[in-house]
């Protein structure tokens, strides 16, 4: 139903404007007595074999809904009822700021994808932390940033005060530095200043009474050197973890008139890159650490293929656009069967 009939009436609209529209339908809808219960019947797979435990954590199932989607915790109660284990909300930062100038979300038909330039928009940690405090149950990540007016060299003060507005309602953190659309956010992935952020959060955290995962998002346009040099930061800083990928800048095989539009790219042409990445990460590391596993899930099989690959977790954030809240259900099943 959803790919017959709901998706091409929503994909006649701006995208930005259709993703507002849906958030309110669903808020609205979920306000009716019984439909929760409808949306959780029809999309949430219950099955102790679905439970993950990862960095201390224990995920009722291995499937999240991807940073970017709730980005101000506004509807993650209500997303959790279509299946997700878990849902990453932001990406946050200290100050609420617009982002970049629309139009900054475009969808590319013919590939299955979506690029985004939205830079951090967002209404500030502190407005996040207040909607938190409702949480009922969800497993929540939090994602931060900086503020795209702080340069570089203070970035680190920035993830500091997101980190601790957040830290008593979050489940584990995610450090951001891997976004395209911030000016020169993807310097801070080089050696030097990604070690002193990671090592000055991972100190904070150490300090607290219960610390929490700290987990870096990178970009999938590393090289492997500089995946090699990922591996040795995490040994260094004793972080719990990688999520692997964020969009990429690549265009590489695109068909879509759209695909010159400046921006991270999303979905199907990330799905092969994303997985080399979390394989070779795996590997060179021998599975030293947990890896979340995200870009270019449109199926169960392509989230087989990142969990053999060897994520832990996976995420959807495109491919739960392009396919509808069954793709969750589908890959919690896949799970199950291979298990069997």
């Amino acid at each position: 139903m959803y790919k017959l009939i709901i998706r091409p009436i929503l994909f006649w609209f701006d995208p930005e404007e259709v993703h507002y529209f849906t958030f309110s339908l669903i808020r609205f809808l979920s306000k009716i007595p019984g439909v929760s219960s409808l949306f959780q019947a029809l999309y949430l797979v219950k099955d102790k074999r679905l439970e993950t435990k990862v960095f201390g954590l224990t995920f009722k199932n291995p499937v999240g809904l991807a940073a970017g989607f709730d980005k101000d915790a506004k509807l993650y109660q209500e997303l959790s009822n279509f299946g997700f284990g878990f849902i990453e909300i932001g990406t946050l930062t200290p100050v609420g700021q617009d982002g970049n100038p629309k139009k900054r979300l475009f969808r590319l038909k013919e590939d299955s994808a979506i690029i985004n330039r939205m830079g951090f928009n967002n209404g500030g940690v502190l407005e996040a932390v207040e909607r938190l405090k409702q949480n009922n149950g969800v497993l929540i990540g939090g994602n931060i940033g900086k503020n795209k007016l702080t340069p570089n060299d203070k970035a680190t003060k920035d993830y500091e005060i997101c980190f601790d507005a957040l830290y008593d309602f979050v489940d584990y953190f995610v450090v951001n530095v891997s976004s395209p659309n911030t000016p020169n956010l993807r310097e801070l992935q080089d050696k030097e200043p990604l070690t002193f952020l990671l090592n000055t959060l991972q100190s904070k955290n150490l300090k607290t009474q219960n610390p929490k995962p700290i987990l870096l998002k990178i970009a999938p346009d590393l090289t492997d050197e500089q995946l090699l040099d990922i591996i040795d930061i995490i040994a260094t800083t004793k972080i719990a973890g990688v999520i692997a990928t964020n969009t990429t800048i690549s265009r590489e095989g695109l068909q879509s008139d759209n695909q010159s539009e400046t921006g991270g790219l999303s979905g199907k042409p990330l799905t092969n890159r994303s997985t080399e990445v979390i394989r070779f990460l795996s590997q060179k590391s021998n599975k030293a650490f947990p890896i979340i596993g995200v870009g270019g899930i449109h199926s169960a099989q392509d989230a087989m293929d990142k969990l053999e690959a060897g994520a832990s977790l996976i995420q959807l954030y495109t491919g739960f656009i392009y396919e509808g809240p069954k793709l969750v259900k589908d890959i919690n099943k896949a799970i199950l069967k291979a298990g069997t």
